[in-house]
Order: structure tokens, then sequence, then C-alpha cells
């Protein structure tokens, strides 16, 4: 089939945790012998801070490291459509999107028969911020892919055709790498608004500060205030890192955290952000902040640990960081349950049962093959 892709960015993962699963979708289509092509805004916002801050060079990093992952930028005011969607059977557009663009798509649909469309929401903001979704229109996409069931049920109250497709892992990249530890605890995250300060204070600086970790930190938007925060606790902040090469870093730390964005935690109950599968992946022993899996995509207590206040989480840390065993076990079974469950594979298998649904036949329906893989390499 031919898959035509409109998202804010492939080639740029900065402060776009979406181009990380975007990614592994695309990859594990082209790898059955599907024909895709994805196309970013010419003004990306996420390509324009990567340049501003680290100029051109992470982009050709990117087409090193992802030969076969290409996308077409593209102006609004220009697209031809007519030309970008000629021969496509599935068009699926972002919700990080000019709410024009799907209007203009829906149109072409009404007119193209054998085409459909399905609108792709990975974000809080229809129940956070529902007016701003109210500006997409829907009434000509075929579905709505959304990533939980928590959202799947606000679209189903809209009235609109929904299904649940959470993110998951690319194993191709996060797996398991063998290094040489440089220290106890590494986060990968993004600060943000403030959202989740006082989450991060209490479940991430606080415990590293009081038991004396040597812990590191990557992400973007770090206001001065918690640049001085991380300082004082003593953490190394090392700024942005490129999505694919967090696997060679958690294999350098003993565990991670993970500390969910109050909309997450408290509203969107059930879907937790793509730094957990991803970490899991790796079989770095991972420790929760408290976030409600409603949906049984993990086994608390097994592939992760829930950590209830910042004192569960520093004798959490303690533990894991003091026995082997309990870490070892942390580790397999989390990457056991991302790679029976939640790869790429399996949301390339469940999105093409979705098409099933909308009148496409079975070829092309085939096993994921993420989940046979060594299971330690060397990190660069």
């Amino acid at each position: 089939m031919k898959f035509v892709l409109f998202y804010q960015s492939l080639v740029s993962d900065w402060n776009h945790g979406n181009a990380h699963f975007l990614r592994g979708v695309v990859g594990e289509l082209l790898a059955r012998g599907h024909s895709v092509d994805v196309y970013e805004p010419a003004e990306s916002w996420s390509r324009a801070h990567l340049i501003a801050e680290h100029g051109e060079s992470p982009l050709r990093d990117f087409a090193a490291r992802f030969p076969r992952l290409r996308s077409r930028t593209y102006d609004l005011d220009r697209l031809d459509l007519d030309q970008a969607l000629d021969g496509a059977e599935v068009a699926i557009v972002h919700e990080w999107n000019d709410p024009l663009l799907l209007r203009r798509i829906g149109a072409y649909r009404r007119r193209t028969p054998h085409l459909r469309l399905l609108f792709h929401d990975t974000h809080h903001r229809l129940i956070t911020a529902p007016e701003e979704m109210a500006r997409f229109d829907l009434s000509d996409v075929d579905g709505v892919l959304a990533f939980g069931e928590t959202l799947r049920q606000r679209y189903a109250q809209l009235g609109v055709r929904v299904w649940a497709w959470h993110e998951a892992a690319d194993t191709r990249v996060f797996k398991p790498l063998r290094a040489h530890c440089q220290g106890d605890l590494v986060w990968i995250g993004n600060w943000g608004d403030d959202e989740r300060a006082r989450e991060l204070q209490e479940f991430l600086i606080e415990p590293v500060h009081a038991l004396r970790l040597v812990a590191r930190v990557h992400g973007v938007r770090y206001p001065q205030h918690a640049l001085d925060r991380l300082a004082h606790a003593g953490f190394d902040y090392r700024g942005w890192l490129p999505n694919f090469r967090a696997p060679e870093v958690f294999a350098r730390y003993r565990v991670t955290v993970h500390v969910p964005r109050a909309p997450y935690a408290r509203a969107l109950r059930g879907i937790p952000t793509i730094r957990v599968f991803e970490a899991l992946a790796c079989g770095i022993p991972l420790i929760c902040a408290p976030w409600d899996d409603c949906e049984g995509l993990f086994r608390p207590g097994e592939d992760y640990l829930l950590a209830h206040d910042g004192a569960d989480m520093r004798r959490k840390l303690r533990g894991v960081l003091r026995d082997a065993e309990l870490a070892r076990a942390l580790s397999t079974q989390g990457l056991r349950t991302i790679r029976a469950r939640h790869t790429c594979g399996h949301r390339v298998d469940e999105l093409l049962r979705i098409l099933q649904t909308l009148g496409f036949p079975e070829g092309g329906i085939a096993p994921s093959q993420e989940i046979a893989q060594p299971v330690m390499e060397s990190a660069a």
C-alpha cells in the first residue's frame, strides 16, 4: 500500500517525542514493502529550533543513521495535494498540523473514494484545550488514531470512529547495549513550561541530592531556575540528545525514572509517554512517579517500580542500586514485555488490522520482525 503521512517533523526530535514513534512506524512499513511518503511543514517549529541551536549537523547525522527515512518539506499555501496524494491509499494527518491542512485533505478525500484518511492524536489538548482541537474538521476522516483509551473515549463521545493506538518502542534502535558504567541515574526528558516542576523536584532532583547519586540529565527547554536546581543537586546537565543515541546513554547508567507531565498523570490515565517504552526496551531498570496504568500495558512491580512519593522514590532508588538481583529482574521483565507487546512492529500490525475494517484486504499483514533480536550489543 502507499501511505502518505503529514507530521510536524520526521527529521527533528527537538521537544518532539512524536518523531520517535513516527520513525519506527515508517521504518516498519518500509521493511514490509509498503510505500511511504512523509511531509513536514517547511516552517516546522521542531526543526527550526534544532537548527537554531545546533546547526545543520543533526540533520546530517539523522540521514546517516536512518538512510531510508526521508521527508518532504512543504509550504501549505503552495502544497499540491493532487501530486502529494497521487496513488495514495492511506493518508494520516497528525494533530500538530495546521487545521487548514486537514480541511484540504478532507475535501480531497470526498472526491477520492479509494483513499482512507486518518487523524492521529498524540497529545492532551482534546481534554485540556478542547477549543484548540475544535478547529480540526473531522467530518471527512475515516477515523481517529488516539494514543490511549481515555482519549479514545473522548473522541467517541464526539461521534467519531476512533481506535486506541498507543505509541511504542522502535526496537531496531532501542535495545540493550554493553557499555562501561559512568554513573548511577540518567534522566532523558524536557523541562517544558514548569507543568511538572513540582514533580521533578520531588521525584528526581531531591532523591538524587539526598542519595548523592552520580546523575546526568538530557533534554531541552530548561529555564535558568531549573538549571540552578540541577546544579545544586549535583546533576551533570548535557542538553539535547539525538533520540537515536539514547540507548548508548541508558547503557552507561544503572537506573532511570519516569516523571509524567501533570495532564498525563491526571487527565489522560493509562497513557505513558514514549520514554517509558524506550527505557524498558533498552533494559534499564525504571522507577516511575505516580501514573495509573489502567489499560494494563505493563505489570507494575515487575516491569517497573512505582514510587508513591519522594520518600518512596528514594527508597526504591536505593534498593535498585544496592540489589543487583532486583535490578536484573526489572531489566529482564521490562524488556520481555516490550518485545512481546509494545514494538513499532506490533503497532503496524494494529494499524493494518484497522485498515481491514475500513475495507482493505488482509494482504500485507505479517508478524512483526522486531522481536527476535540479539539480547546485547556494544554501545558505540
